[in-house]
């Protein structure tokens, strides 16, 4: 069964994190050099990646978002089967070389591409499959530079805006303008933005409703009316929401710095609580006294950014910077930070501080040995819920990133402890396809799989929902 694919706008990631842009097919078609054309199926796709393979049935080996190269003996014998599963593992073209096999593409190919919605090019005798990857490689560098710095730019703006005499409509304007869409303040009706349609409009009003509710999630997304909608948790029960009818790599970094920012200017305390709470901390030497109950992160980080830009986007002034890194205290759950390594411990109260920061800084080492943009500190989690329903939250939170197929690939290599070669048999499968797919876990649940209370939590989970939510028993 091939991995889950890719969002065909931009990937998949964890949240918080910037994706890389795909490369448009249209690029790809305009590059002379390439001399690329477009024969069958939509002329519109997003490229993530290049495989060449000339398998009867490459799409184990997909992770979705790619460009197929063949030079025609994988499809030779069945073009229609070829191509279905081709589209069902997410592949975003088939490129097909003509010469030597072939003098042209055959007509039964284009015939089935076509029915399946799969984008079909010829790539003409002169060009080598790897100039095409190395088309992408530059196009894909490229894309990313221009996310990044339009990325960079709405962040400055939003700060701007909030600065202004009226700041809150200033930041929603600004948000809007950025995202390429509407936005909404709730409760309150602040709006900026085109009007959306109706189905949009209620589907957002219902996201804002649930994260803005006590004990609702901090973020959630849905689509509805031709736009991708997300809704983020603010201060108390207020709630920022967006919707556009595309998404870029870089939405979701712009909208979080909004919502720390909206959280601030709307906050019934003000913005500068946590500084005279140091302050306290600092005289009186009594962390419990200083700040709220919480819960409280703390945070170790290591990158080439602008320390307070980073406090921001953290939701907080508690910071240290000292030669070689930062140590930050925040009450929001840190997500990764473009040009930063962070640590983050588990959450605490405020007379656990100290072990809080033995804990992020435990984690920032395992962050930069894995070269991740975050790690969090790994506890037991399961041996601390008590109960069917907690245990069974616990577990689809913790494994809602993953579809059907990751779910079954990691539990079988955690039952096989760790084995590529007994995984793959078990499944029925390759043991790269093994590798593609825990790889993929890891990134989706922002885990070190390596570890070993993760990968004790992560087999918990998955007996839980096994179980239909029984209690995991020790043992």
């Amino acid at each position: 069964m091939p991995a889950a694919p890719r969002d065909p706008e931009y990937g998949n990631g964890p949240a918080g994190e910037p994706l890389t842009p795909p490369v448009l097919l249209a690029s790809l078609l305009a590059d002379r050099e390439l001399g690329l054309r477009h024969l069958a199926g939509p002329a519109a796709a997003g490229v993530h990646g290049v495989h060449a393979s000339e398998m009867p049935d490459p799409s184990p080996y997909l992770l979705g978002g790619e460009l197929l190269l063949t030079a025609g003996a994988g499809p030779a014998e069945d073009p229609d089967g070829y191509v279905a599963r081709l589209a069902g593992a997410g592949a975003a073209a088939l490129g097909f070389g003509v010469a030597p096999v072939h003098e042209e593409v055959p007509a039964a190919l284009a015939e089935a591409c076509a029915r399946h919605g799969l984008p079909l090019l010829e790539v003409p005798p002169r060009t080598p499959f790897s100039a095409v990857a190395r088309a992408v490689g530059r196009l894909t560098a490229e894309a990313r530079t221009r996310e990044l710095r339009r990325t960079t730019e709405a962040q400055q703006a939003l700060a701007a805006a909030a600065a202004r005499p009226d700041p809150v409509p200033a930041v929603l304007a600004r948000l809007a303008a950025s995202l390429g869409g509407s936005v909404a303040l709730w409760p309150g009706g602040r709006t900026a933005g085109p009007e959306l349609p109706a189905p949009a409009r209620e589907a957002l009003s219902a996201l804002l409703a649930r994260v803005g509710r006590e004990g609702g999630p901090a973020t959630a997304t849905d689509r509805a009316g031709g736009h991708h909608l997300a809704a983020y948790a603010l201060a108390g029960r207020a709630a920022l929401g967006t919707a556009t009818p595309a998404r870029a790599p870089g939405d979701h970094t712009v909208a979080s710095v909004a919502a720390v920012l909206l959280t601030l200017l709307t906050a019934e305390r003000p913005a500068g609580v946590e500084a005279a709470a140091l302050t306290r901390l600092l005289l009186d030497g009594d962390p419990a006294a200083a700040l709220t109950a919480g819960p409280w992160y703390a945070v170790h980080a290591r990158g080439t950014g602008d320390p307070q830009a980073l406090a921001a986007a953290l939701g907080t002034v508690l910071l240290d910077p000292h030669e070689g890194g930062v140590r930050l205290l925040t009450d929001r759950e840190p997500g990764a930070q473009p040009g930063w390594r962070l640590g983050v411990s588990a959450p605490a109260a405020p007379d656990a501080l100290a072990a809080a920061d033995a804990q992020a800084g435990r984690a920032l080492q395992r962050a930069e040995a894995a070269r991740t943009p975050l790690a969090r500190h790994a506890d037991a989690g399961f041996a601390g819920l008590v109960g069917q329903a907690e245990a069974r939250a616990h577990a689809e939170a913790l494994l809602g990133p993953l579809s059907p197929a990751l779910r079954e690939t990691l539990r079988a290599w955690l039952a096989h402890h760790g084995s590529w070669d007994r995984t793959a048999a078990a499944l029925g499968v390759h043991r790269n396809t093994v590798r593609q797919r825990v790889a993929r876990c890891a990134v989706l649940l922002g885990r070190d799989v390596d570890d070993p209370d993760v990968r004790m939590e992560l087999w918990f989970a998955l007996r839980t929902l096994d179980s239909g939510g029984r209690a995991v028993q020790r043992g």
